[in-house]
């Protein structure tokens, strides 16, 4: 017998047996289908933490307080002022935008309508560096800054809780008994990693300095902390460089951390490929557990079919040919249930895609590397079953023993 007669006869064995046949392939379809749904699911989860540490601001930097000593212990919390900003803005020429910062939470009214909010102070900077856009009105110019004007712009979610359906451009709200005038309405954005902005109030710093949060220092305005833009991705560790040059001359030593959102991005990406091959290799598990089941049920059919056996080998069959078809049979029983567990995984990626905002993208790579350890575990388990049934003797088999 060759191949082709072979695999014809593997063929009609398990189509004559197809509820067997299908329960012997429930394992492999099973693990191969959890292995594209998580192989897919961490794609997504990678692409998807990405975009949305990429949409807080491009090249993104920050400057905080504080110092540290050779043991990397926080010894000393420094003061940055609004001077540093601006020094920063005008001499590191690896930087884009500066927004320095002054956050606060309190409450906002409108008529009869309620509100507390984080009310940041801050400059137009921060349209860039947050990379934030205004969907209604303006934000606040230089001018306004320079005056303390109170004028605010308000976050997607501000604006419909206090203002509901109305157009809030050019009418009021309150902030500690002031009156403030909306100028503009940010795009809504939505949360991310414990903060919304579109849950923030935006006022001009010097306002919020010297009207709300009432900071004062001999060396300028005080600021909570700062954030920056660099020119582009190949400019973030000239922009920490200098920022950090910068800041060092000004303070006399280094009471200040500077940290970039791209090694938050790093990081990330590293968690989350860990992730998803953990995950992958869990579900793989599944195969292993697939290859048990060919093995056992292909144990079982030998034992059923000896007196075919017996009767194949009586007419002349040999030991190739029925160790041939067992293996065939295996091999068939394990690339059809991966690829029927591929469809369900990649279907079961799609329908992921649609209920949630993970977008998982299956690699053709995780297809054909599934589809050929499917093949494999069919070739290596089946081996066992197909020697016992090539190595059973003719008149043993014909006697049904």
């Amino acid at each position: 017998m060759n191949v082709l007669e072979c695999t014809n006869m593997a063929v009609k064995t398990l189509t004559a047996n197809k509820l067997r046949s299908t329960l012997t392939m429930l394992g492999i379809i099973i693990g191969n289908a959890s292995v594209i749904a998580m192989v897919a699911i961490g794609q997504g989860a990678q692409q998807f933490t990405q975009q949305k540490l990429e949409s807080i601001g491009p090249n993104q930097l920050s400057v905080f307080p504080g110092g540290e000593d050779t043991q990397g212990l926080n010894t000393e919390v420094a003061q940055l002022v609004l001077a540093d900003a601006e020094a920063i803005a005008k001499l590191a020429p690896a930087v884009r935008e500066v927004a320095p910062q002054i956050s606060t939470n309190l409450q906002l009214s409108h008529q009869e309508r309620i509100s507390k909010v984080n009310v940041t102070g801050t400059t137009s900077g921060i349209l860039y560096v947050r990379n934030l856009r205004v969907r209604q009105g303006r934000f606040f110019d230089s001018i306004e800054l320079q005056q303390n004007t109170q004028v605010t712009i308000l976050g997607s979610a501000v604006a419909r809780k206090l203002f509901s359906s109305e157009n809030p451009l050019g009418q009021s709200v309150q902030m500690n008994n002031l009156s403030f005038q909306v100028i503009g309405v940010m795009q809504a954005k939505g949360a991310f990693i414990g903060t919304n902005p579109d849950e923030i109030a935006y006022v001009p710093i010097t306002t919020m300095a010297v009207q709300l949060a009432g900071k004062r220092s001999p060396l300028g305005i005080p600021i909570d902390y700062l954030e920056l833009s660099a020119k582009d991705k190949a400019s973030v560790r000239a922009a920490a460089f200098q920022t950090t040059n910068i800041l060092t001359r000004r303070h006399g030593k280094k009471n200040f951390i500077v940290s970039a959102n791209k090694s938050v991005q790093d990081l990330v990406s590293q968690v989350t490929g860990a992730l998803s091959l953990v995950l992958a290799s869990i579900a793989g598990i599944s195969l292993l557990v697939g290859g048990i089941g060919i093995m056992n049920i292909m144990l079982v059919s030998v034992t059923e079919r000896t007196q075919e056996i017996g009767l194949r080998k009586a007419i002349g069959a040999t030991q190739q040919a029925i160790l041939t078809q067992f293996l065939i049979e295996a091999i068939i029983l394990s690339i059809a249930g991966g690829l029927i567990g591929t469809g369900i995984g990649v279907s079961g990626a799609l329908v992921i895609g649609i209920l949630t905002p993970l977008k998982p993208t299956v690699p053709v790579g995780a297809i054909i590397l599934a589809a050929g350890v499917s093949g494999s575990i069919g070739l290596i388990f089946g081996v066992a079953p197909a020697r016992q049934a090539a190595r059973l003797d003719p008149i043993a088999a014909l006697r049904g023993a």
